[in-house]
């Protein structure tokens, strides 16, 4: 996102010199870039099926590796069908 902030408000400073309200445009975009554009994803859930953080020891790697296992266990006890087909997409 910042990628497109900062030049935008490089090109609004510069269309400043000839009308000062761009000026005042560039100044809005900064402030709200940096109250609302800069938040971390902490704040915000992970997506479905993405990677989270890498684990800070071997335990916890195991640990996550087999919750994960007992998941997918679960689900392909619980949902025959659809893991049949999910396997099947996979290989095509």
């Amino acid at each position: 996102m910042g990628t497109i902030v900062i030049p935008g408000t490089v090109v609004l400073v510069v269309l400043g010199f000839g009308n000062h309200l761009w000026w005042l445009l560039a100044v809005a975009v900064l402030v709200l870039y940096v109250q609302y554009g800069r938040r971390t994803s902490s704040t915000s859930p992970p997506a479905a099926g993405a990677p989270g953080p890498a684990p800070a020891t071997y335990k916890a790697y195991r640990d996550r590796r087999d919750q994960q296992a007992k998941w997918e266990r679960r689900y392909r006890r619980e949902r025959p069908f659809e893991y049949r087909r999910q396997q099947r997409d996979k290989t095509k």
